[in-house]
């Protein structure tokens, strides 16, 4: 908490006179034990500043071109707080106040208010463009807010200057998203009218206007909303930050940096992984349902945290499921990548899909990929459902997104429901809706299920073996008659939908168990198609380059020889998701290397990649600076000699400075060591 210079020790009758000395308010008592300093600590800091408690203070406004550029400056303040100052006049109407809100510098920006007491106001300038600063105004809860950046009352006479002694007034401090401090809300009455409410009320208000704020920044990011009690998630006490696709923190609200006990700063210097424990793609996997329920993580300190994302914007999902292809077309032929709409995840804000690949861009010279994608070709828009089979990681959802985006309701809903991760107890509800009332914890207004959200459009159901085998009844009934009631309700609504499934289960052999309905699977599967796993693909090389541009964004980046071999030799238990993920570790890690080298895979991939190849790991790289003569090594091939011999010239320029050295030839620290000591017989 600030405080001026010279603060000196309050004495004890002081504090006494000041807490129980107000004669207009008997029933007045300080809100917090700490309180009685805040407001000794801002009159010293008046005092020191030579303001005078009895000379009327300065009320001129500033002149009106000057109010225009301060409001224009903080027009996304104003833009988020108006709106709330409203709904928030309305909560205290009672009380005969106003509300204002001010800049950083205590310039007030707006103001509404209560009729009756607008005339009072007026006698000490409670309007825009008046500066409530405390170097200007003396003690008051706008003031003293913006010095000790924390709520702030401050009642009658605890006001510095005598002339606002019949105030009562409540302010919080409101930061941007980066924590920045940008203003104070407050709430201002006579101070007959004093509640002990108000207080809370402008709290909430703030905290309303901080994630508004945020939420609107982050709609091209993934956010988490977590709380320390999983009850509290969802309201306004919920910590909320903003994650980039590199898992990077880029934002948070009042309340996350609370939690977390981190400056905005000190947040934006961390990471998803370093804070929460678990990666961008993990929380991917696991919120691709909205009806997900929330992770237990653990913070550092080993506080564990009920955590629930929410992510929206294009190149999310290709964390979960590989999106493998830009978004642009390739010829005027392929259909435009129009956007795809999706349900919003939450009121108010619109979910964007990840852009959709066109069939031919699947195509990238593996035979049996190319035979798929010309049966399925056949059959768009002839109203025949496609069963997609294939491991997890195989690219069952792009296809899918591919097909919906070759058929003429690509401007529809593509809406994916994975049946595998909603529990399933909520299943029903989430794909069929339901009415108000229909279950315990069901919204007022109900919901509507996945079925109806792509009406017009595609619904995606993946992992179908795994849904439970009574709702397979339901949906065969929804499929043939083309209609749905949702649960609680009583009339049928027409739904018209194409129907794309996939598994990674052998349905044939869940029918043989009981496990799987065979009508259903008959109701399915119109056209069948078998993905291959990507050990069996032929195109590997090219679907690893298309995935590396990607990754890169427009830098020039290659993978080495030594790296596509191992590649090669790997069987790729992940498929494409598992090489997406590997390839986007190693140009973190690359850094502004020019090459991908074995130094730039994470070493579990390594170790497995060079098992499965036969290979035996490198000797351990030197450590320290390199000597000013290498070890020579016999045998070596002249291309490996004259690379040693361009390090160890690079090396000598540098003055043996390796991290220079390395700079200059546009390699790592790691590849100099390992060019300089290769040792004999190492596999390349």
């Amino acid at each position: 908490m600030s405080s001026g210079a010279n603060t000196k020790p309050v004495p004890r009758d002081a504090r006494r006179a000041l807490s129980f000395g107000h004669t207009a308010t008997s029933a007045w008592l300080p809100p917090d034990p700490g309180h009685v300093d805040t407001i000794m600590q801002s009159h010293e800091r008046c005092a020191s500043l030579r303001l005078s408690p009895i000379r009327a203070p300065d009320h001129a406004p500033m002149v009106r071109a000057d109010l225009s550029v301060a409001r224009d400056r903080n027009s996304r303040l104003s833009q988020h707080a108006v709106p709330v100052m409203e709904m928030l006049l309305e909560q205290i109407l009672a009380t005969q106040s106003m509300v204002l809100l001010t800049d950083v510098q205590g310039t007030v920006l707006h103001s509404i208010g209560h009729d009756d007491f607008l005339a009072k106001a007026s006698k000490v300038a409670l309007a825009p463009g008046v500066n409530w600063s405390e170097s200007n105004k003396g003690t008051n809860a706008i003031g003293t807010a913006l010095v000790t950046e924390t709520p702030t009352i401050v009642h009658a006479d605890e006001h510095f200057v005598h002339a606002n002694h019949f105030l009562t007034c409540s302010a919080s401090p409101i930061f941007d998203p980066r924590g920045n401090l940008v203003g104070v809300l407050d709430v201002t009455g006579d101070h007959h009218s004093f509640h002990a409410h108000t207080m809370g009320l402008v709290k909430m208000s703030a905290r309303m206007i901080q994630n508004h704020w945020l939420i609107d920044d982050s709609r091209q990011t993934l956010r988490l909303h977590f709380h320390l009690r999983n009850e509290y998630l969802g309201t306004l006490m919920e910590g909320i930050v903003s994650v980039g696709q590199d898992g990077k923190l880029l934002g948070a609200n009042r309340a996350a940096l609370d939690l977390l006990r981190l400056s905005g700063a000190a947040l934006r210097m961390n990471t998803v992984t370093g804070l929460f424990g678990v990666s961008v793609g993990a929380l991917i996997d696991h919120f691709s349902s909205a009806l997900a329920p929330p992770m237990v993580l653990a913070l550092p300190d080993g506080r564990p945290v009920h955590v629930h994302a929410r992510f929206s914007g294009h190149g999310w999902m290709q964390f979960g499921s590989v999106d493998m292809s830009p978004p642009a077309r390739e010829s005027a032929n392929d259909p435009p990548p129009e956007a795809v709409r999706e349900p919003a995840r939450e009121a108010g804000a619109a979910s964007a899909p990840p852009p959709s690949p066109s069939l031919r861009q699947l195509q990238t010279g593996d035979a049996r990929m190319d035979d798929i994608v010309t049966r399925v070709k056949r059959v768009i828009d002839r109203e025949i459902p496609v069963l997609i089979q294939g491991e997890t990681g195989s690219g069952k959802e792009v296809l899918a997104r591919a097909i919906h985006q070759a058929s003429k309701r690509a401007s529809q809903p593509f809406v994916a429901v994975n049946c595998a991760s909603i529990p399933e107890t909520l299943i029903e509800s989430e794909l069929f809706g339901y009415e108000e009332g229909a279950f315990t914890g069901a919204r007022r207004k109900g919901a509507t299920g996945k079925v109806l959200q792509a009406h017009g459009g595609t619904l995606f159901l993946d992992e179908i073996g795994d849904m439970p085998l009574a709702l397979q009844a339901r949906l065969l009934r929804v499929l043939q008659e083309r209609e749905v009631i949702p649960l609680g309700g009583s009339r049928a609504v027409p739904v018209d939908v194409s129907v794309i499934s996939a598994t990674h289960q052998p349905l044939r052999e869940m029918i043989d168990r009981k496990q799987f309905r065979e009508d259903l699977y008959y109701r399915l599967n119109g056209l069948v198609v078998q993905l291959p796993p990507l050990r069996e693909r032929s195109d590997l090389l090219a679907l690893a380059e298309k995935l590396l541009k990607q990754e890169c964004r427009g830098r020039m980046l290659r993978l080495d020889d030594e790296v596509l071999r191992l590649m090669q030799g790997f069987r790729w238990p992940g498929n494409i998701r598992q090489l997406a993920t590997v390839l986007r570790t190693a140009v973190a890690m690359a850094g502004d290397d020019a090459v991908i080298t074995t130094d730039h895979l994470s070493e579990d991939f390594l170790q497995d990649a060079r098992r499965a190849t036969g290979d035996t790991p490198a000797a351990p790289a030197a450590t320290g600076e390199a000597p000013a003569e290498a070890v020579p090594v016999p045998g070596r091939s002249t291309l490996q000699q004259l690379e040693h011999d361009t390090v160890r010239r690079a090396l000598a320029e540098a003055g043996g400075n390796i991290s220079v050295a390395a700079r200059r030839l546009g390699i790592s620290r790691n590849t100099i060591y390992r060019k300089l000591y290769w040792p004999p017989g190492a596999g390349r």
